[in-house]
């Protein structure tokens, strides 16, 4: 009787098990030559990553964040909590900045509102005429300063300007534009709430222009009550000016917040050159 033999595993199932496992041990010897390879090549598969770690230097350059962090211009930063205070903004002006306005001139027939335009106008060639001063402008702050000459005597504190008729024009300075003519960089755009579009440079100059208003000055040496008002109905005149303008803009723009930034910027840009600036790279800072 011919006893019986042990069973043997088909030599083809172990031959693949084996091929198998050594296919395997193949392949990852062969990914991490090939990882390594990579990673001798180009350190990271993420440029944006490897960009910002890369970055050696100040955080913030003209307190706005560098172009190694995506996603942020560097001339608006800070978009999301601008495009937050635009917001609060627009809901304030709609329902108290615009209807007092609105009230406004229906209340004021418009040869007063002229009026107290000019007077308003003739105030601020003081604060003008000292910028002129401040950058140099001899011949500028000369003719802001004769205009608050002829406008506050022969045009009876201003209520006529008659400085404009003989050839006197109105100018536009301030102390942000002062700062700007020495070289001061504009920084991030900014929004104020309640004063609206700014920047880092033209928002700390708020406090010298305030400094040198003579309504605001003033107001410490009246009753306590007449500078609020006054400072008031400044500010109701300025919006009622503004009335006709909007409804223009409304229409228009298609995203109002780029819209009034970019106005905002180049006319900033612009008066600080006096009409005339230089070509100026993209999204290179503003002046």
């Amino acid at each position: 009787m011919v006893a019986p033999q042990p069973t043997k595993a088909p030599q083809s199932i172990s031959s693949t098990v084996d091929d198998t496992d050594a296919l395997v041990n193949t392949s990852t010897s062969a990914s991490l030559d090939t990882n390594t390879s990579a990673n001798e090549i180009a350190p990271t598969d993420n440029p944006k990553k490897e960009q910002r770690e890369a970055f050696e230097g100040p955080v913030f350059k003209n307190a706005a964040p560098p172009a190694a962090y995506p996603g942020f211009s560097k001339r608006d930063p800070w978009e999301p909590m601008n495009r937050a205070v635009f917001r609060f903004n627009e809901s304030a002006d709609d329902y108290v900045f615009r209807p007092v306005a609105k009230g406004y001139r229906w209340l004021m027939p418009d040869p007063l509102q002229t009026a107290v335009g000019n007077v308003f106008s003739n105030i601020n060639d003081i604060p003008v005429t000292l910028n002129n001063l401040l950058q140099l402008k001899f011949g500028n702050a000369a003719t802001s300063g004769m205009r608050l000459i002829v406008n506050t005597t022969f045009g009876v504190v201003g209520i006529f300007d008659l400085a404009s008729d003989v050839g006197l024009e109105k100018q536009d300075e301030d102390f942000g534009q002062t700062l700007g003519y020495h070289g001061v960089a504009s920084g991030p755009y900014l929004v104020l709430p309640f004063f609206g579009p700014s920047s880092i440079r033209d928002a700390g100059a708020r406090l010298i222009d305030a400094a040198s208003d003579p309504i605001f000055v003033g107001s410490f040496f009246v009753a306590p009550f007449i500078g609020p008002v006054v400072g008031a109905s400044r500010a109701a005149d300025t919006r009622a000016g503004l009335l006709k303008a909007e409804k223009a803009l409304d229409e228009a723009a298609l995203d109002k917040y780029e819209f009034m930034r970019e106005a905002y910027l180049q006319r900033r840009r612009s008066l600080v050159h006096d009409g005339n600036p230089p070509q100026q790279k993209e999204d290179e800072d503003n002046d």
